[in-house]
């Protein structure tokens, strides 16, 4: 079973993963058409929230990124495509 970060178990938002992996369970409740309508509604109601905090993650993941990045002379982040193929050369110390 996969561990609960100190952030769930104190009843906050789930994980990134934990969100998509029940907004999945949910669409797939959804299109099976067996819900009445009132549990079908809560679970509709639950899954934009999921998404809603799903976006929320990904967009401080991307502005995390964008400010690892670096900086240029007027202070405006510098942004660069992320390369999930790069490899780290640890002799360089450089990808």
């Amino acid at each position: 079973m996969a561990k609960k970060s100190a952030k769930e178990e104190n009843g906050d938002a789930p994980s990134f993963e934990r969100a998509l992996a029940r907004l999945e369970e949910i669409v797939h409740l959804l299109e099976e058409g067996e819900l009445g309508l009132d549990e079908a509604m809560l679970r509709y109601e639950e899954g934009v929230k999921l998404l809603r905090q799903s976006y929320d993650i990904l967009e401080r993941a991307e502005r995390k990124i964008e400010l690892l990045s670096g900086f240029d002379a007027e202070g405006n982040p510098l942004t660069q495509s992320f390369d999930d193929e790069a490899t780290y050369n640890k002799e360089s110390g450089k990808p």
